[in-house]
């Protein structure tokens, strides 16, 4: 299955356009007694020689709807010479909860040009628009959305809002390019930072018009529009400093309203960073070690139920951006400074989870879960020593220095070091491996020591050799914090000046080393959805 961002439309071996299909139905029909259909649609093509159709993917479902705008699109590529048949299928899905089993069953069958349904019944339409993929220079962008004083629309709660983001079209019609999850019972949504390719939101055109609408979801799928605001993804790259604010209009209010009506709400818009292309060929590791000591009240480690702690943070902070860059996101997580059960012996590298054979976490979630957990398990303990973990991760580098990995190593610590030599010497025999290091300080004490193992102003260096190159970036997350207690602004803040140096630092390694971007490697694709049971499917005739 090849759907959009699956892979390089850049990078195919025959000659041909890259094409991309975005699939929309109007009036379905509805095949649900009690509420309306979940509809899915298949893409098949046509083989060439023995004209039998094979599945190319398939769309995600959407429930409760005989409308649907599906936002997965799917990327083929568009030969000008041949004769390319492709059928789209529109199915119901269906779950049985009980069994665990899912099903669909035909909504109605469609051939390119042609269509055919169940005789006797109008089926509805399918509207496919196609448009040849744009190269673009920035392959991806990371983005936060919140609101405010978002309109009422519930009669026994607030609202339930997320939003629907359209790009423009030349003939004036707008494409479907995201929706954000529900954020359920606010007016003051926070929704989920998410990464998209700019491909998606303005397919190379930069000043293209995006068009965000708000809704309030409805179970029922009769969703109320809240308003909507218009962007492009020039303005929206703009706002790496500070939220850009945009008011939410409703159209039929300003006009019933007139002077009275101001808006229906704003939301407000964080790009937390645009990912470049990197060269290809490379795969990105990504390391966690977090300073551990003691876990009161007064403590940087303490779990408040109403908020995350400055570790917690740093770590979602750095990590929902680094992880895109590492193909299989398993994380070592590793702590230092604690006194291990069950003879309480000191430890300055044990893994998190408890498992120090297979130290790996699944994601950032993952490695959160996991320093929640160390924290109930271990006894907190001093002094800060930073050369173990950092010799951990270096070994690994050292194995790798072809440039097909790079290793990036993040260390959040409120404490002195006390191995600054041993330190040194750690960064300097490590700057000459594919590796990077990110140096979090949290809390009020002093970081003078750690500003020096940055090296911006004079290279590091231990018993008379220097490094090689510059390798570490310190940051001191309270210069980041938002006054108003904005903590995903602090968190984007701290996130776009730690990863600053990260591409220069790559590059840098490539170039001393006279390694030139490779081929990119094959992407990570996960479980294809399940296969349509022909045993509970009902098939239909097609022309």
């Amino acid at each position: 299955m090849a759907f959009i961002g699956d892979a390089d439309p850049f990078t195919a071996s025959i000659p041909a356009t890259k094409v991309e299909l975005t699939v929309s139905c109007r009036n379905l029909l509805d095949r649900d007694t009690f509420s309306k259909s979940d509809p899915i649609c298949v893409l098949y093509t046509q083989g060439i020689a023995n004209r039998e159709w094979r599945e190319f993917g398939r769309t995600e479902v959407i429930d409760n709807t005989l409308n649907p705008d599906f936002v997965r699109k799917f990327i083929l590529d568009y030969f000008f010479e041949e004769r390319q048949n492709l059928r789209f299928d529109l199915l119901e899905c269906i779950t049985f909860k009980a069994f665990k089993l899912e099903s669909m069953r035909p909504i109605s069958c469609f051939v390119f040009l042609f269509s055919s349904g169940i005789p006797g019944k109008k089926c509805g339409t399918i509207i496919v628009r196609a448009e040849e993929v744009s190269n673009c220079r920035v392959r991806s962008v990371m983005l936060q959305f919140c609101g405010n004083k978002l309109d009422k629309k519930d009669f026994f709660g607030k609202s339930d809002p997320f939003l629907v983001f359209y790009r423009s079209n030349e003939d004036g019609s707008y494409t479907i390019c995201h929706k954000t999850e529900v954020v359920k019972n606010t007016l003051d949504p926070v929704w989920q930072a998410f990464k998209i390719p700019v491909r998606a939101l303005c397919n190379g055109d930069y000043d293209r018009s995006i068009k965000v609408e708000v809704y309030d979801w409805d179970r029922d799928g009769g969703h109320d529009f809240i308003g909507e605001f218009s962007t492009s993804y020039r303005e929206m790259s703009r706002s790496q400093s500070q939220f850009h604010v945009y008011e939410v209009l409703n159209p039929k209010k300003k006009g019933k309203k007139k002077k009275k009506y101001q808006n229906s709400g704003t939301v407000g818009c964080y790009c937390y960073s645009s990912c470049p292309n990197i060269p290809g060929g490379s795969r990105h590791n990504y390391s966690v070690m977090l300073m551990c000591n003691p876990s009161q009240p007064t403590s940087l480690h303490y779990m408040s139920p109403y908020q995350l702690n400055d570790y917690a943070m740093a770590l979602r902070a750095v990590g929902e951006i680094i992880q895109d860059y590492d193909s299989d996101k398993m994380f070592p997580a590793l702590g230092f400074g604690a006194k291990l059960p069950p003879d309480g012996r000191v430890s300055h590298e044990f893994a998190l989870n408890g498992n120090p054979q297979n130290p790996y976490c699944t994601g950032i979630e993952g490695v959160m879960e996991a320093y929640y957990q160390s924290l109930k398990s271990v006894r907190l303990y001093g002094p800060t020593h930073f050369s173990p973990v950092i010799n951990h991760v270096a070994r690994y580098a050292s194995a790798v220095t072809d440039g097909s990995q790079y290793f990036i190593l993040l260390i959040i610590s409120d404490g002195v070091i006390t191995d600054m030599a041993q330190t040194k010497e750690s960064i300097v025999n490590a700057s000459s491996l594919p590796m990077s290091i990110i140096i979090v300080g949290v809390g009020p004490a002093e970081f003078d020591e750690m500003i020096e193992l940055d090296g911006d102003e004079e290279r590091i260096s231990s018993q008379g050799r220097y490094a090689e190159r510059d390798i570490v970036q310190f940051v001191p997350f309270r210069d980041y914090i938002d006054r108003r207690g904005n903590h995903i602004l602090s968190m984007a803040r701290l996130a776009k000046e730690v990863l600053a140096e990260i591409p220069d630092q790559f590059l840098s390694y490539m170039r001393t080393r006279g390694i030139k971007p490779g081929p990119l490697p094959p992407p990570y694709t996960p479980c294809p959805p399940p296969a349509i049971n022909p045993l509970l499917t009902r098939r239909v005739s097609r022309i």
